[in-house]
């Protein structure tokens, strides 16, 4: 099994001589090696009297000598005034790789020679398969499996993949760049915390000795809350230094290795595990989640001592919090950002923010949106973000939003209404994430085949509970006269079999020659008129009148399929190996 990818594979007669080798890693370990050896060769040191000066061992940050072994051990032991000083490596040579010259490594044409293919050793990487995720040669193309899957140029593949890994660096980046601040932020509220909690002890002290003899054991009592209390502040602040520091090594190693991987010029090496990086960097700025950036603990100890009450009352004395001691007004009203509210497709995106100068604190936000038919609002959102998306709507509706902030004290005033429109006709994909692992998916996700001679089902990414919805797929491939099904079906329809032929899914099932309908494994309404290479395949699902009907090269296949049909239902196909596919959406209704 891959480490990288996690899939299976058998070994042929080579053995593991037979997978390909990771060039990308090798040429990364090549320019790392040149680049020590050059910077050993030239760094000399400069306290020897031989000639000429042998290589320098160490080099010291504070004295800024380079030193030999023997020399480091004369000149500069580690005692006396030298014992706090640190000593490194010595430095990178310029001209090595790495060492900001120009002698580094050279480009892809400076020399080195182009990688081969693994099948056809004369020949050099041309192409880039998409359905299998490699780079090819043209005789793969010719005569191997690659023939008939969809290959793109192997140096605009590269290019797309290099500039895809470089977006998702770029906020790993900013996500370290705040994590550094937040660093520098929580050592300043160590300092706060010691600071403040001595200023609590001092005072407690000084009333404490002001009391009766009587008072001494309850002192003691409130010393020891206090103490309770710094030490779980900086309990937390310290464990969140730790978990800040580790998630920043592992982002700042991650972001080197990517930078090495993005000098290099090898396509072929790069593509290889472009995916996998590109990966690795998405999860690594998923880690920082919404508040990880945040202090868990103020530096304030919300914690006075009431001396006032009588001798009797000294055993009942204890801390009282101070919050409560100004009063809290509800927010203000928000402001809706009209230029960054949008929809896309069928989903709509609000954003606001507090007005100026608003001094009433804002604990969160209670987002409200209707039902798209003038009905009732209902909360579809509280926190404390100012950003929010809401997907799986219907389309061609007009939705109402408004938002209202809270606190402590209540809720405040809605917001100004916002009016917002989503689309008039669904545009939508094929969906990876729930199609059956035989299905193989191209084009961005708008062409369907199998790898099985079984019939395996695809669902769209699209869910539909209202309106009238029109999609058509294109019959791309077809041999062998096979049976693909094409229809609804619901997100749990099983996708072993034929669509169909559970209660899931509303299905027409079409060879050559005629189609049938099929619900429950019941085939109804044989009709005359099959589907070939070229042919289109027309889904209309009205769910105003909650019926089903299906068209062939632009004629409908006899009275609509089904009807009384109520829920939630996303398009779906079934298809096997001899049968290809492509979608077309956000079509006008016949």
């Amino acid at each position: 099994t891959c480490p990288q990818c996690h899939r299976s594979a058998s070994l042929d007669q080579r053995g593991l001589r037979g997978f390909q080798r990771n060039r990308l890693l090798e040429a990364i370990v090549q320019r790392y090696q040149q680049g020590r050896a050059a910077a050993a060769a030239a760094a000399k040191c400069q306290l020897c009297d031989r000639s000429p000066p042998e290589p320098a061992a160490v080099q010291c940050e504070q004295c800024e000598v380079l030193y030999c072994a023997s020399c480091q051990l004369r000149c500069h032991p580690a005692r006396g005034p030298f014992a706090k000083h640190r000593l490194v490596p010595p430095p990178a040579h310029p001209g090595a790789p790495g060492g900001g010259g120009d002698g580094g490594g050279k480009g892809a044409g400076g020399g080195r020679k182009l990688p081969t293919c693994a099948e056809h050793d004369l020949e050099n990487y041309s192409m880039y398969c998409v359905s299998c995720r490699s780079p090819v040669c043209y005789q793969c193309l010719e005569e191997g499996k690659h023939s008939k899957h969809d290959v793109k140029a192997l140096g605009a593949m590269w290019k797309q993949h290099k500039a895809q890994l470089s977006q998702a660096l770029n906020g790993v980046s900013d996500k370290a760049k705040e994590a550094k601040e937040f660093l520098v932020q929580l050592k300043n509220l160590l300092q706060q915390i010691q600071e403040n909690g001595l200023d609590y002890e001092a005072c407690l002290v000084a009333q404490c000795d002001a009391l009766v003899d009587a008072l001494t054991r309850q002192k003691a009592k409130l010393l020891t809350k206090v103490t309770k209390e710094r030490e779980h502040k900086l309990k937390v602040v310290w464990d969140q230094i730790n978990h800040c520091t580790l998630k920043l090594r592992q982002s700042t190693g991650l972001m080197e290795y990517c930078l090495e991987v993005i000098k290099e010029n090898d396509p072929s090496g790069f593509l290889q595990i472009s995916d996998a990086l590109i990966k690795r960097v998405q999860v690594s700025q998923e880690q920082w989640v919404k508040g990880a950036l945040e202090p868990k603990v103020s530096a304030e100890f919300d914690l006075t001592l009431d001396s006032e009450p009588l001798l009797q009352s000294i055993h009942q004395l204890d801390f009282i919090q101070m919050k409560c001691r100004v009063p809290v007004s509800v927010p203000p009203v928000p402001l809706l950002q009209l230029e960054k509210c949008c929809t896309r497709n069928n989903s709509v995106t609000l954003a606001w923010r507090m007005p100026p100068l608003s001094h009433n604190p804002v604990e969160g936000y209670i987002l409200e949106l209707d039902d798209g038919d003038g009905g009732q609002f209902r909360e579809v959102y509280v926190g404390k973000e100012t950003l929010c998306t809401i997907d799986g709507l219907h389309f061609n509706s007009t939705y109402n939003a408004r938002v209202k902030a809270f606190n402590s004290s209540g809720v405040g005033p809605y917001s100004k209404t916002v009016i917002l429109q989503t689309s008039d006709v669904a545009w939508f994909t094929f969906d990876p994430s729930s199609a059956h692992r035989d299905i193989v998916l191209s084009n961005d996700n708008q062409t369907a085949t199998c790898n099985s001679y079984d019939d395996r089902v695809v669902l769209g990414t699209a869910a539909f509970s209202k309106g009238v919805h029109y999609w058509e797929l294109h019959v791309d491939r077809y041999d062998n006269h096979p049976d693909p099904a094409f229809g609804i079906a619901r997100i749990n329809v099983v996708k072993d079999m034929m669509l169909g032929k559970d209660d899931k899914a509303w299905a027409m099932y079409v060879d050559n020659n005629r189609s049938w309908f099929m619900h429950c494994n019941s085939h109804t309404n044989r009709t005359e008129g099959g589907v070939s290479k070229g042919a289109t395949v027309g889904v209309l699902l009205d769910l105003n009148k909650h019926n089903l009907t299906f068209y062939i090269n632009g004629q409908q296949q006899g009275p609509p399929a089904f009807e009384n049909i109520e829920g939630v239902f996303m398009p779906a196909l079934s298809l096997n190996r001899n049968v290809q596919v492509t979608l077309h959406t956000g079509l006008e209704v016949p």
